[in-house]
């Protein structure tokens, strides 16, 4: 299965919104890549259907119900197939993988991508609650291991391709930019009653529900903050983050002689996604192109804190650091999960975010096991509130 001068890619996630468009990516260029691992959470019909199409040496189910099922269904293919999360943790360190791409959801990211990075696997980083939750962790492993952290978010992306060739000169401003989600001209009563429906239907983007939600509460604008400040080396207070909603400005930088480098594109991951496989090489691509005569005019407007409070929750728990930015991200994950089962309101999910800010147990300076007990005890925290 494995093929010399190939790069062989292992896809946490590979059934999700990122997954499916990254062996998109390996469809578009077959003489460049070659799947060697899938995995997926619970969607056991779409892995096998991948596996049967992709032929990768391994794919792994973390839902160990659904391995009977994945195992069955595979049988007649000479592919490895495991059950369970500690699997996942296992199949990146595997020795032909070249490349991890982490898409998985959350923070059941964290140790998957831990694991490769001590493998000395370079990381396409899709699964930003990573960055978010144990950024300076990751950092230092990264150094140690000498692995490189590649970006796949599109604004992420964007800086990195700002950067290149500038490493001397000294940034002034990095300049993220949203889109501003379904409800960018909502009133603070309009925004009470919206449904999950409505906030799942985001204007230029197509992805997962979680991140969906995510931008349309501006928490993902939030957790890129935080994760620009890791992948990048700059203080909070050198972060904008600018309202663009045409989404075709990906993000910005400034430099100290007050130059901005922009990177432009359609608002499509599969151009960031084949970036971070390919650097520092570009492919040809047969995704479309901006269209500079249709394009019509380029907007920009300051993110309103007070009808969209979690991006301030998100610079504020830069500002306290420790464990605060994993606090942020667990109850998140809860407030999100509780709004899309119609426990919650969406105007809830940034005061239970805020309470459990307050309230959850405080560490400066938290190990591995510090991030796993704050995210155990938090969730723990807002689940009992929303009772």
């Amino acid at each position: 299965m494995e093929t010399p001068n190939k790069r062989q890619i292992a896809i946490l996630g590979s059934t999700g919104s990122i997954g499916t468009q990254t062996l998109q990516v390996v469809e578009e260029h077959p003489e460049c890549f070659e799947v060697y691992a899938i995995t997926a959470n619970t969607r056991v019909d779409d892995l096998i259907a991948q596996a049967r199409k992709f032929m990768p040496e391994a794919v792994v189910i973390a839902d160990e119900t659904k391995y009977p099922k994945l195992k069955e269904a595979l049988s007649d293919l000479p592919i490895k197939v495991y059950g369970g999360y500690e699997a996942i943790c296992q199949i990146v360190e595997s020795g032909p993988i070249d490349v991890v791409v982490t898409a998985m959801v959350g923070f059941s990211g964290l140790r998957p991508t831990i694991n490769a990075i001590k493998a000395g696997k370079a990381i396409a980083l899709a699964n930003k609650e990573t960055m978010v939750v144990a950024g300076e962790l990751i950092n230092a492993l990264a150094m140690e291991y000498k692995t490189p952290i590649l970006p796949v978010d599109s604004e992420h992306s964007a800086i990195f391709q700002c950067l290149a060739g500038e490493m001397h000169n000294k940034v002034e401003k990095l300049i993220l930019t949203a889109s501003g989600g379904p409800f960018r001209t909502f009133t603070k009563e309009q925004l009470e009653h919206v449904t999950k429906e409505q906030a799942l239907k985001h204007p230029n983007w197509s992805m997962g529900a979680k991140i969906t939600i995510d931008s349309a509460s501006m928490m993902n604008k939030g957790f890129e903050v935080m994760e620009a400040k890791w992948l990048f080396g700059v203080g909070a207070e050198d972060i904008e983050v600018v309202v663009h909603p045409q989404s075709v400005i990906h993000s910005m930088v400034q430099f100290e002689d007050g130059a901005v480098k922009a990177q432009l594109g359609t608002p499509d991951m599969r151009l960031p996604i084949m970036y971070a496989l390919t650097y520092p090489k570009r492919l040809s691509s047969s995704f479309e192109r901006i269209n500079w005569n249709t394009l019509g005019e380029l907007t920009f407007e300051t993110p309103d804190l007070e009808l969209f409070p979690n991006l301030r929750h998100a610079y504020d728990a830069l500002a306290r650091g420790g464990n605060t930015p994993c606090v942020v991200n667990a109850a998140n994950e809860v407030c999100v999960a509780a709004f899309l089962n119609d426990r919650i309101k969406f105007t809830d999910m940034p005061k239970l975010i805020g309470r459990a800010m307050e309230e959850a147990t405080y560490i400066l300076k938290p190990t591995l096991e510090d991030y796993l007990e704050t995210d155990k005890q938090t969730r723990r925290l807002v689940e009992e509130w929303i009772k």
